[in-house]
Formats: C-alpha cells, structure tokens, sequence
C-alpha cells in the first residue's frame, strides 16, 4: 500500500482515540476497512511493538508505524522447548518474538484476544500440563508458574520459572545477589573492543527512555563484561556477561558506548546525540542469551544450560559476513 512505511506520532488531539480511528483521521483515503485489514495483517506498530488491537487508545508521544510487509506470526507452543523440569522449576527456550509476562492491564483480556500474541507465562503451564499429564493424569487447575526475571519480547534464549513459592523466594536471592551466571551473544554496530561497562541506570534518562546517569547518588549500578566473538565488515559478533541485570542493561551499555546492537530501534547510540543508522538488515534486536547457569534451590547442584543461536540470527550473521 502506498502508505506503508510512514510513522504518525498521537498528538494531543488523538490522546485517547483508538487506533483504528488515528489511522483513518492520517489516512482519509483510506476505507474503515482498509485500516482494520492493516492492524490484521501484522502491519501496525506502536513504539516498535506490534499491536493487533484496533480498540487500543493511544497515549501521548507514541509513535505508530505501518510496515510495508505483514510482519511474522508469532511463535506458538511448539516453538517453545523444554530444557529442564522438576517439581521446582523449569528452564525454558523462549523465541524471539514472545512476551515473557502479560501486562498486568492486559489480563483481563478474553482469551481469544490474548491467542492473538500469546506470552510465555500463559503458553509455559498448558505445556507443562501435556508433559505432566501424558505421564500421570491430572485433575484441577493448571499450577501457574512464577517468574524469576525476563527476557525482552525481540531477544530469545534461557530462561528459568520457579514452581513453587520457596523456589521462587531462592531463586530470586541468587538473581538479587547477581551470583547467577548469564551469558548473551548480539551483534552490535561497529568494532567493539573487550571491556567492562559500568554506569548507574535510571528510568527516565530525559527523554523517556531508560539510561545511564553520571549522578553517582542515582540509579542503580549495572556491569557488563563485553569480548568480541568475531570481527565483521562494520559490525561485531560479541559476548555479553551480566555482572548484574537491569532492565535493558546490555542494550543501553552498547547503545551509549557507540556500538548499538543490530536491530535495536530504541536505543541508537549516546544520548541526546542524533541517532545511529543501522543498515545492517537486522531481523529483529540481534540479542539472544545463550548461557544460564543457577544453583537448584532444593538441591544446591550447579545446572548450566547452553543454547546455539536460533536460526534467524545465525543466518544474519552468514549474510553480514558475505558484505
């Protein structure tokens, strides 16, 4: 469509309109139904999430994208792998593309609106329940399971959900103590050189968006130990080891050291400078965690778990290496 391709920011004027009614006040050529047929074909973006709700209301500043192409399918259970499950807890492949939590103003939501993208802590416990069952029959409610931390919706990898409260309370202990071993692999803009990033992260770094402070007094201390993997045409495959784990803490480290991660559309280099232009083709945020090591909370034994890259991402790194 020949409209494709454009970002539209809320202005004061549509604060609280519904989507479906922004675009048809920015597109009034186009019919009701062209619209709804857009926000159903996975052409509708809001702050680079996709949004399948035509009823969703904007907020202020909020910029709507429409992709030139319906963006891919979210993963579904099958695409979800089992690594490890005991009655404690259950270490997991998550895809990229897949919500780890649901929004908490989202819950309420019917459950054919939630199908539409699926999150982990939903899919996780139906297939649970399947494994569970297929071995011993199974009455009453599905457990819920209890997330210990995060992955961001673009980045795949390890995981670890707690399965009863006191796993829960110790795994978060060793989460809080940073004593568990995380390890990711991206591929970030330019050559990075092997360093230690430290910085104080605040949530609102001025313009909204989460960032390092130079006020020491501020913010939460964040370490990550980055090694470069491999050197490509403008780009490199590097290593990331958590020494502790905010939110977005490998993301904002590359993005204010000059090195955003591929894929990245938030965080593009250092603040408040123009933004870094990334042509690298990137299919997503070019972030996956491929370690993840704990101490069982029952047990004390060591389980580390590695996983290889998911295919997308080894495929971009073959086709940055043809540049």
């Amino acid at each position: 469509m020949p409209h494709t391709g454009q970002n539209f920011h809320a202005t004061k004027e549509l604060v609280g309109t519904t989507l479906v009614t922004a675009l048809r006040a920015w597109l009034p050529d186009r019919s009701w139904t062209d619209v709804r047929r857009m926000i159903r074909n996975r052409q509708v973006m809001i702050d680079g999430n996709l949004c399948l709700d035509e009823g969703r209301q904007l907020h202020g500043s909020e910029v709507v994208k429409l992709l030139p192409h319906p963006s891919a399918i979210p993963p579904r259970e099958h695409d979800v792998k089992l690594r490890y499950v005991d009655p404690h807890l259950v270490v997991v492949e998550k895809p990229a593309g897949m919500t780890t939590l649901r929004h908490p103003t989202e819950r309420s939501w019917p459950a054919r609106r939630k199908q539409l993208q699926p999150t982990l802590d939903e899919i996780l416990p139906r297939i649970l329940a399947k494994k569970e069952r297929s071995r011993k029959p199974h009455r009453g409610p599905v457990r819920r399971l209890r997330p210990v931390h995060r992955l961001d919706r673009e980045t795949s990898g390890l995981m670890v959900f707690a399965r009863t409260v006191d796993a829960e309370r110790i795994l978060g202990l060793q989460f809080k103590s940073h004593s568990v071993h995380r390890v990711y692999v991206g591929v970030a803009l330019g050559r990075v050189t092997a360093r230690a990033i430290r910085s104080n992260l605040v949530e609102d770094r001025g313009d909204g968006r989460r960032g390092s402070t130079p006020n020491p007094k501020l913010g939460k201390s964040a370490t990550t130990h980055v090694k470069p993997l491999e050197f490509l045409n403008g780009f490199t495959v590097v290593e990331c080891r958590l020494e502790t784990g905010r939110t977005h803490q490998i993301r904002i480290h590359l993005s204010e050291a000059g090195h955003p991660l591929c894929g990245d559309k938030v965080y593009r280099g250092p603040f408040p400078a123009k933004p870094i232009a990334d042509e690298s083709g990137a299919p997503r945020v070019a972030l996956h965690a491929s370690e993840l090591g704990i101490e069982h909370p029952v047990t004390g034994e060591t389980l580390k778990f590695v996983m290889p890259l998911p295919a997308d991402l080894a495929d971009f790194i073959a086709r940055l290496r043809k540049k």
